[in-house]
């Protein structure tokens, strides 16, 4: 049986690539900090948890040995420069070198729409800057070991548990309007499950590797977006709420007082500035196509899982 490791398989993406890893034929590895946050997939056959620390090199090193393939969904949204740098560029960094001591066959990486390994200081946040840092590691590396890397650059992810459209439509069964910082920049929305098909996919022995633009078949603006996911949960009688678009500096305001909060900002001002680098596809690079995927709308898919947050 082939075997594979998945870093992040705990998470929104990973459990639906565990999943259909599975349902392939491999034995997947998901390392972890606490078994409990692998409990919504335990019930997976030929899945197996690994209580670790990912970013611990020698740990990391020890998880690779033994497998086929390794899959990597690390990644975070919000932080400063060093943290971004930790998750999105050291970490590729000891993957590869892993991946080359452990013989292994295949490295998929997740990065993001907007990274660009050629010119990484170009981009205008930090998080975009880390995404193409870690490209570039990678593809250093690449060029000289034995395993053959496959980059997925996915636009915004949308699924029964996404933390984008639904966070909008909770957010509107509260609130009679909606100010919206960077409402006119683009997305191509992606589905979970197209982006699962494209990971197992790009670990198939005929897998192409290089570079993939991962995206839905149509852009939308930030505003038609958290429009749809107040219409599709059913808010103000499937209206939704107005979307009231906040000028630059107030949306920079916004943001900073969001940081400001407990927890995970809803946005940041680094979220703002990524959102500088238009979210969809370039064309310079293969699509879902290249792996043989027809990607799905996303109002058909989105209206099944929204619903469950109509308003009273």
């Amino acid at each position: 049986m082939n075997t594979i490791l998945v870093l992040g398989g705990t998470g929104f993406v990973g459990a639906h690539v565990c999943e259909k890893l599975v349902r392939a034929g491999w034995h997947v590895t998901v390392p972890t900090r606490r078994r409990k946050n692998a409990r919504h997939i335990l019930h997976l056959p030929s899945l197996t948890v690994l209580e670790m620390d990912v970013h611990d090199p020698a740990a990391l090193a020890r998880a690779v040995q033994g497998h086929h393939a390794v899959v990597n969904l690390v990644a975070v949204l919000h932080g400063n420069a060093a943290r971004f740098d930790a998750v999105h560029v050291a970490l590729p960094k000891a993957l590869a070198h892993a991946c080359s001591a452990a013989q292994v066959r295949q490295l998929v990486h997740i990065s993001a729409l907007g990274a660009d390994a050629q010119h990484p200081d170009a981009a205008p946040s930090d998080y975009l800057r880390s995404k193409s840092r870690g490209e570039a590691a990678l593809q250093q590396a690449a060029a000289s070991a034995p395993w053959q890397l496959t980059l997925l650059r996915p636009s915004v992810i949308f699924g029964a548990e996404d933390k984008f459209l639904n966070l909008f439509a909770r957010l509107q069964t509260i609130a009679p309007v909606v100010p919206l910082a960077g409402a006119d920049a683009r997305f191509q929305p992606v589905w979970v499950q197209d982006v699962a098909d494209a990971v197992v996919r790009s670990v198939a022995p005929t897998a192409p590797g290089g570079v993939v633009e991962v995206c839905g078949p149509n852009v939308y603006t930030l505003r038609q977006l958290v429009q749809l996911a107040g219409q599709l949960s059913g808010v103000n009688e499937g209206r939704g709420r107005p979307v009231i678009g906040l000028p630059q500096w107030m949306g920079r305001l916004q943001a900073l007082a969001m940081e400001c909060l407990p927890g995970e900002p809803l946005m940041s001002r680094d979220n703002l500035d990524s959102m500088r680098t238009p979210n969809v596809a370039t064309g310079q690079h293969p699509g879902l196509a290249a792996l043989g995927i027809i990607p799905a709308a996303l109002p058909p898919i989105a209206q099944e899982y929204l619903r469950r947050h109509s308003a009273d």
